[in-house]
């Protein structure tokens, strides 16, 4: 096969593992203990309940998302489309065969631990469950696709109000499918745990996908510019930027000395900073990426 075939079907094989990972915190730590954490997901779960387990999940997240496919095929790209319908069918199919092996699975583990299906500690399903589908969906997400659901509906929704965000859309249809599962089951404990578990997935997607390895950016408004500068290039190593500034109450120029330094780099900087001038002023703020020389190369990015 070559090279331009590999290209082309990787991102799909990599969908795939992201949609087997997304089935199984599903199969094992939400569904069969009525966990519904937002999204199409969880909306198919309560359906499934409510039926008295005659429609299957994978066939209920399919059948919603069909209509929102098609709703949506204009604004988003082919290619993004073609993924993404590729996902949602395949997460639908892994859900629903795979089911009964998970079930058969969570049986003898419970018997092994000499516990009942009704007496889970849901607290940890709702962390694992949420966690496993983070990944899963930050997997997918990654290959530039999504596996339908409420991220579609959110952007459906945003052309008609444009004044609202997609985050907004999000967390409002997320949370409306919490409120319709804790009504439905009758219990605000599972309605909270499956709020614990939405909160979960979002952070774990965030983690992947934007890496938990926070740097620090760093603005060092000093008379001591220069000498500051030198010493951190010398002794931490870092590369710095000086940026003209003006002072607005005393209109002195100055040097702003703009820095991006890692998490554990920041007592030495300080330490450098105080040194140099104790009546510095200093901002430090999260920076959730870095790209370039001393971080994370461009080459190896996805």
């Amino acid at each position: 096969m070559s090279l331009k075939n590999n290209r082309s079907v990787m991102p799909y094989v990599i969908i795939f593992l992201g949609c087997a990972l997304m089935t199984f915190g599903m199969n094992l730590f939400l569904v069969p203990f009525k966990l519904a954490p937002g999204g199409v997901s969880g909306l198919a779960t309560v359906l499934h309940y409510v039926s008295g387990g005659l429609l299957p999940v994978g066939v209920l997240m399919l059948a919603m998302n069909i209509p929102l496919f098609l709703l949506g095929w204009k604004s988003k790209g082919r290619g993004f489309m073609l993924r993404s319908l590729f996902g949602t069918i395949v997460l639908s199919l892994q859900i629903d065969l795979t089911a009964p092996f998970a079930n058969r699975l969570l049986q003898e583990w419970f018997v092994a631990m000499d516990v009942t299906m009704a007496t889970p500690d849901l607290l940890l399903n709702a962390l694992a469950g949420g966690l496993i589908m983070g990944v899963g969906l930050a997997v997918v997400l990654r290959e530039d696709a999504t596996t339908g659901g409420t991220d579609m509906a959110a952007s459906i929704l945003r052309r008609f109000f444009p004044h609202l965000s997609i985050g907004t859309f999000l967390m409002a249809l997320d949370a409306t499918v919490v409120l319709i599962a804790t009504f439905a089951f009758h219990s605000i404990k599972l309605g909270l745990y499956a709020s614990v578990s939405l909160y979960v997935a979002s952070k774990t997607i965030d983690a992947f996908l934007e890496g938990i390895n926070y740097a620090k950016t760093l603005m060092i408004i000093s008379n001591e510019s220069e000498r500051i500068a030198n010493r951190l290039m010398h002794e931490i190593g870092r590369g710095v930027t000086g940026l003209s500034g003006i002072g607005m109450y005393s209109g002195q120029q100055k040097t702003v000395l703009l820095c991006v330094v890692k998490r554990e780099e920041i007592p030495q900087v300080k330490q450098v900073v105080r040194e140099c001038d104790p009546l510095a002023f200093v901002l430090l703020s999260d920076t959730r990426e870095v790209l370039g020389e001393g971080f994370v190369p461009f080459d190896t990015h996805p």
